[in-house]
Formats: structure tokens, C-alpha cells, sequence
């Protein structure tokens, strides 16, 4: 091996450890700045680091391949993205577990509208009319308002 063939050699793996380290970078960054999109080009560039201490290629070939990647990641995340999210988000929506749940009246059922308590919550129900103290079952949500039925 040439002194000439080593140097090239050490040349091409700076560039290979240059872009892990600038995908470690981008993947660090992920954690201070809000998003899930600059871990999709972190691991671009590492994988293109990968490849370039692999395979011998010029800067021009780990541009495109950079660049081929992070399309590609961000692509397939986006997808895997709305494939997971639902038709309403459930975020900070704590009353959805409230359905099925049985608990006490608090307040009689008059007219259809009483109140219970669940939890550190009074919420308001409507149904059919039934004394406090009388167990029923969430039946479904209307805005603030449970829907129950006697249990």
C-alpha cells in the first residue's frame, strides 16, 4: 500500500465520519427543537457515512445519496405518521376514558340534566331521570356533558 493510497484512504473516511458526526448532530438537535423531522435527516446522514467509509465514492455521490435518503426517510415517516393518527385527536382528552365508567349520582337526574362526580371532576350528565345516589354508566360525550344510563 502507497503512502498516496493510504492518504485516500484517511481522506475518504474523514468524509465518512463527517457526516455520522453531522447526523449525530441533527439527531441531538432532535431533542432541543420541537418536531419530529430532524432525526429522519440524522439518520440520513449517518447512513450516508455508512456507506461512504463502505464504498469508495466522490463527494458529488454522497450528496445524492444524502439527499436520497432523507427524501426517502421523511416520505416513509410522513406516511407512517398519518397512517397513525386517527379521524379527532385524543391528546388531552381524558374524558374519552370516561366512557363505560360507572360511578354515583351526585344530583338527582331531573328533566334530564343531574351531575357526577369522577375523580376530582363534576361533570354534567344528562339521561333519564333518576335519584342521586343512583348508579349509572357513561354512555357516550356531548361536548362537556356525559350521556349515562342507569347500570
Amino acid at each position: 500500500m502507497t503512502i498516496a493510497s493510504l492518504a485516500g484512504t484517511f481522506e475518504a473516511l474523514g468524509a465518512a465520519w463527517s457526516w455520522v458526526i453531522a447526523g449525530l448532530v441533527l439527531a441531538g438537535a432532535e431533542i432541543l427543537l420541537p418536531g419530529v423531522f430532524l432525526i429522519w435527516l440524522g439518520l440520513a446522514a449517518v447512513a450516508t457515512g455508512l456507506a461512504a467509509a463502505a464504498l469508495p465514492m466522490p463527494w458529488q455521490g454522497q450528496t445524492l445519496l444524502f439527499a436520497g435518503l432523507a427524501v426517502a426517510l421523511v416520505a416513509l415517516a410522513t406516511r407512517l405518521q398519518r397512517r397513525g393518527k386517527g379521524t379527532e385527536p385524543e391528546l388531552n382528552r381524558a374524558d374519552r376514558g370516561l366512557i363505560g365508567r360507572e360511578g354515583v349520582l351526585d344530583e338527582p337526574i331531573v328533566r334530564g340534566a343531574g351531575r357526577i362526580r369522577f375523580d376530582d371532576t363534576l361533570w354534567r350528565v344528562e339521561g333519564p331521570d333518576l335519584p342521586a345516589g343512583r348508579r349509572v354508566r357513561v354512555t357516550g360525550i356531548g361536548g362537556t356533558v356525559l350521556r349515562v344510563e342507569a347500570a
